[in-house]
């Protein structure tokens, strides 16, 4: 079953073919720690916006490989475009992966579930 999900205000929908992670995200990175969205990871081909535009904005920061998304409506964090980046900062220069913020998901409690905290104030 898909997980479904939007921002507060509706007009940023989305669906994602894939199951809800064993542990969601929290990054320390100076961006991640001020947005404070807990990310649940999928491959681009899983993520689906099912109405966004004209209220999907996009805020991108030194490298601009990184296209974090937001409804300029609500201003809700929706999900983030990324290379999919190992732990050591490395990157293949070509696998991407959707970090989608688990706090919008429909019928679930993002507060209750498992985090793992990567330490992206020290690795980026």
């Amino acid at each position: 079953m898909p997980i479904t999900g939007s921002c507060h205000c509706g007009k940023t929908t989305f669906r994602i073919e894939g199951e809800i992670p064993d542990a969601l995200t929290r990054c320390t990175c100076s961006f991640c720690a001020k947005r404070g969205a807990l990310l649940a990871y999928y491959t681009p081909a899983q993520f689906h916006v099912t109405s966004a535009a004209p209220d999907d904005a996009v805020y991108r920061w030194q490298t601009k490989l990184v296209a974090h998304h937001f409804c300029a409506h609500c201003g809700c964090a929706t999900y983030s475009d990324s290379p999919a980046f190992e732990m050591d900062g490395s990157w293949d220069q070509h696998t991407r992966r959707i970090g989608v913020n688990a706090r919008l998901f429909d019928d679930f409690d993002a507060a209750t579930a498992h985090i793992e905290v990567i330490d992206g104030k020290h690795l980026w």
